[in-house]
């Protein structure tokens, strides 16, 4: 089994609950996979700034890090380029995060209701 199908396949419910350490693996791969996610949409989002607004790389890495973390733009952008970049990137970091979110619970949601479905089919 390929390591890509090893950590985001889950298992069925009629399969036994995966163990700790297997499943700390998944969580862990999970967990690299949204951090993946998230350093290249921050490097994305300096070029951007950077190239279209003109700002220095620190500001530019300010900015775009204000707008993933949902607290908004830091400078005054001026050039028309730049506020439609900025207002891009900020529509699709919310799909990011919330992606990300999702990568990050999905490995404890689906144990969650692994177990829940095991325990259902032993009462039975």
């Amino acid at each position: 089994m390929s390591l890509k199908n090893r950590f985001l396949k889950y298992e069925h419910r009629r399969q036994p609950l995966l163990s700790r350490r297997a499943f700390l693996r998944r969580l862990a791969y999970s967990s690299l996979l949204a951090l993946l996610l998230l350093a290249i949409w921050l490097i994305l989002g300096m070029f951007g700034y950077h190239w279209l607004a003109g700002l220095a790389w620190m500001d530019a890495f300010l900015n775009a890090s204000m707008i993933v973390g949902g607290m908004g733009p830091v400078d005054l952008l001026t050039a028309p380029a730049a506020k439609l970049f900025a207002g891009v990137y900020a529509i699709f970091s919310g799909v990011i995060f919330l992606g990300v979110f999702g990568l990050l619970i999905a490995p404890v949601f689906h144990r969650f209701l692994h177990r829940f479905h095991l325990e259902a089919e032993e009462k039975l």
